[in-house]
């Protein structure tokens, strides 16, 4: 931990630094279990350079550079793209969706005609050929496990942000409106009604949400996601009030579940579970920005500010974010989430980044 907490300013800029440092670090703990999965070592590598980890440190990356027009940063984003593409992209599935958001927030903003293929043909993928589950939801599954009839949290951020980007980058208006089905659905079955926040997983397989788990970073991607979402998207009026009265019913829960120190613990509604500062930071990311769009009520700003300063005092003087918990898969029984181990993680960095953000970007302070 951080005895010197930085300023938001200061934070971002060793934030980025650390995330761009740390692209191309290679995760031979991930290798090691794609391998056991039965991947080739070149499938491996190909999904070790490029996976959701690396989407949400290049889209933090990429909105910093956006607000702060950093051209030398847009140009470090467009070489990492550059780099991975000319590697070879891996198999397409949830996760390795992720980082085509940035592509095409980047296309968006100075198209380039040879990446317009790539982005049609994951988009295409995604409406007709990705696995789906009952109901025509996004099977989450991704590089070690099928996951066949699996309903996650995570894939609304992993794959339908972009899938709802490219419909309004391309015209094709039936992609916003799968994207707006595949949220409905989402909350139709991962909802825990009691607490208004979001269970990890759903299966239709066995018709239940394995260990109930309202699990921390899981919940950070829908607080996370309706702000973003809302601004990319545009939804139908009664998609839109129902994301907005998600988004408010779920920060109105964690608002009492925030521990003390500003964080919240890996379990929610477990205070025997750690804190975790990855799902803290998405918490305080999405809060701030309801705020800023005058999506959540003023009453929520302190418990924001609470976990944007537990963020800057997670932070170490090269901007690395403590406390992080490694890629968690649905368990199935609660003691399952206690065991995950903390470690350094892109979407750790990017996360604190997108926190400290939105202070930068016009949220008051």
């Amino acid at each position: 931990m951080n005895d010197q907490i930085p300023t938001p300013e200061q934070a971002a800029g060793l934030l980025a630094d650390n995330i761009l440092s740390f692209l191309d670090y290679f995760d031979v703990d991930y290798e090691r279990s794609l391998l056991s999965a039965g991947k080739s070592r070149e499938e491996a590598a190909r999904l070790v350079g490029w996976d959701w980890t690396h989407g949400i440190g290049v889209y933090a990356l990429y909105r910093l550079a956006n607000k702060q027009k950093d051209t030398r940063l847009l140009s470090n984003i467009r070489a990492w793209f550059k780099r991975r593409i000319a590697a070879g992209l891996p198999e397409k599935n949830v996760n390795t969706v992720c980082p085509l958001l940035t592509l095409a927030c980047l296309y968006s903003d100075r198209p380039a005609p040879e990446l317009l293929p790539l982005l049609e043909e994951w988009a295409e993928w995604i409406m007709h050929d990705m696995p789906r589950t009952e109901e025509n939801g996004i099977q989450h599954g991704h590089a070690e496990l099928e996951n066949k009839g699996h309903l996650w949290d995570d894939t609304l951020f992993m794959t339908v942000l972009f899938l709802a980007k490219a419909g309004v980058l391309l015209g094709r208006e039936e992609y916003v409106r799968e994207a707006e089905y595949q949220f409905l659905l989402h909350a139709k079955y991962l909802t825990d009604r009691s607490s208004g926040l979001w269970y990890h997983g759903w299966t239709f397989e066995g018709r239940h949400n394995f260990a109930k788990a309202l699990w921390g970073r899981g919940n950070c991607w829908i607080t996370l996601f309706v702000p973003e979402f809302l601004e990319i998207a545009s939804p139908c009026a009664s998609v839109r009030q129902a994301a907005v009265e998600t988004l408010r019913t779920q920060t109105a829960a964690l608002m009492r579940l925030q521990d003390t120190s500003g964080l919240w613990h890996t379990l929610l509604d477990d205070s025997t579970s750690y804190l975790e500062a990855s799902g803290s930071a998405g918490f305080c990311a999405g809060m701030l920005r309801g705020l800023s769009n005058g999506l959540l009520p003023e009453s929520l700003r302190p418990c924001a500010l609470r976990a944007l300063n537990a963020v800057l005092e997670n932070l170490t003087p090269n901007g690395e974010l403590k406390n992080v918990s490694y890629g968690t898969n649905v368990g199935y029984v609660l003691d399952d989430y206690k065991k995950i181990p903390l470690r350094k993680m892109h979407y750790g960095q990017a996360l604190a980044l997108m926190a400290a953000l939105e202070v930068l970007s016009g949220g008051r302070s």
